[in-house]
């Protein structure tokens, strides 16, 4: 029996595509690792959504490259990074013995069966308008109460700045008695949080049913027994609707959170990225979210540095920020990417005064997210317990208002043992920028 060991980098999606190869795998015999020593074949999921994400796949498979000189006997490269340059992978990486595209993550086993047949330089591509369906239960790589759903590939909306619809395609959604099969063998297996990804989860179901069907989804995910959160990423605020926003109001097991990418505030960057609102609209979408569901913690991410923001432009970028008061915040420096419109656009911005952009916005939101923090000091919440940190004899957790790996977390103090995936009701008693303590409520 042959080892395998997979590598995912980037984000959660592809995290999903990971998982779906493991199971493949896995029906066929091959048995997964997680040490490299052992490994027979290596697998790496790549990506390269910016620059700093592509060099980090290019390091990781030169570095996995060199297990080869001891037991590993084949490397494949599947993901982002294999579509996105696949007719210069192969001469870039002549270590690696099978490249497999964004829409063939499903052909892996064939590509290991040529490899492991005698086969060089093997490739597996299909057109970007494919979309793989994976029967086979996913093997869940990271905790077991809490998974990841991708709803929907690829994106239809050509943002100046982003690079995605090159090597993703266009918007293709996922037939939803395919995601309630999918949901249900998850909470099969344990599952008890749900978090829907996509490029852009608002618009699931316009291309299959001809409108936007995300609160039917919701509707149906919510009616499957064993799942408790249902918690919504990637939304875009010019595709958010009525239904779907009654829907999340309504239904109890989906969390009053949602992940709204705004990339800036002002009317004239927002027309130079291509995004489709204005700042006027913006503040609708968030003055009618929280009209209808007071409580909604608000994610964001912001883009500075992009070409032609001006110090005003920043400027009036921290005052939104300061009068919309976001809950959870994000910033990132734009990436100049080949083959984009942005990448042409004169009046580029030194990388210094990019990070210095950053930076004073994550300081100035710090700030925010106290105020938000601590004003939740005496109140109840709902908490998902993650694990127990023997050192400080705590539990540690996250509220309905917190995305894994992206927001804080809460400290609980607890007389009883407690089980990771286990939800519970906490006093919260202390709070900081990002996370908070809590004593467990009885």
């Amino acid at each position: 029996m042959l080892n395998v060991l997979l590598i995912s980098l980037g984000c959660d999606k592809n995290r999903v595509d990971s998982e779906e190869m493991l199971a493949l795998l896995n029906r066929r015999g091959y048995n997964i690792t997680n040490n490299e020593d052992e490994a027979d074949i290596a697998i790496v999921n790549t990506c390269c959504f910016i620059g700093d994400a592509l060099t980090e796949s290019i390091d990781t498979v030169l570095e996995v490259a060199k297990l080869k000189e001891g037991r590993l006997k084949c490397l494949v490269v599947a993901g982002c990074m294999s579509e996105r340059f696949k007719d210069e992978v192969s001469t870039e990486f002549p270590e690696v013995d099978a490249f497999i595209g964004t829409s063939a993550i499903d052909h892996i086993v064939d590509a290991l069966e040529k490899v492991i047949n005698g086969e060089s330089n093997v490739k597996y591509y299909e057109p970007l308008e494919r979309l793989p369906i994976v029967e086979e239960k996913r093997l869940l790589t990271e905790t077991p109460y809490t998974a990841y759903l991708k709803i929907a590939e690829g994106c239809d909306k050509r943002c100046t700045y982003c690079a995605i619809p090159y090597f993703r395609g266009p918007y293709r959604s996922v037939p939803m008695n395919v995601l309630v099969k999918k949901t249900k063998e998850l909470a099969e297996n344990g599952v008890k949080e749900l978090i829907l990804v996509a490029q852009e989860t608002t618009c699931y179901g316009i291309d299959l049913y001809k409108k936007k069907s995300l609160h039917e989804l919701l509707h149906r995910l919510s009616e499957v027994d064993g799942i408790e959160w249902i918690r919504l990423m990637y939304c875009y605020p010019e595709e958010i609707y009525d239904e779907m926003i009654d829907e999340m109001a309504s239904n109890p097991k989906v969390l009053h959170y949602i992940d709204m990418p705004l990339q800036h505030t002002e009317t004239d960057i927002l027309r130079r990225m291509g995004r489709r609102i204005d700042k006027d609209e913006l503040y609708d979408v968030v003055e009618k979210l929280r009209d209808r569901m007071p409580d909604i913690a608000l994610r964001t991410t912001f883009i500075t540095g992009f070409p032609g923001e001006t110090p005003e432009d920043h400027e009036r970028l921290i005052d939104t920020i300061n009068e919309l008061e976001f809950d959870r915040l994000g910033v990132f420096p734009y990436s100049r990417e080949d083959g984009t419109p942005a990448a042409e656009f004169p009046d580029q911005i030194d990388e210094d005064v990019k990070g210095a952009y950053r930076d004073e916005i994550m300081e100035f939101q710090q700030g925010v997210s106290y105020d938000k923090n601590i004003s939740f000091i005496g109140k109840h919440l709902d908490v998902i317990i993650e694990g127990y940190l023997a050192s400080d004899d705590v539990y540690a957790g996250r509220t309905y208002r917190d995305a894994p790996d992206v927001d804080g977390l809460v400290f609980v103090n607890s007389d009883r043992e407690l089980m990771s995936g286990e939800i519970v009701t906490v006093k919260i008693t202390d709070a900081g920028p990002y996370d908070m303590s809590a004593d467990l409520v009885s």
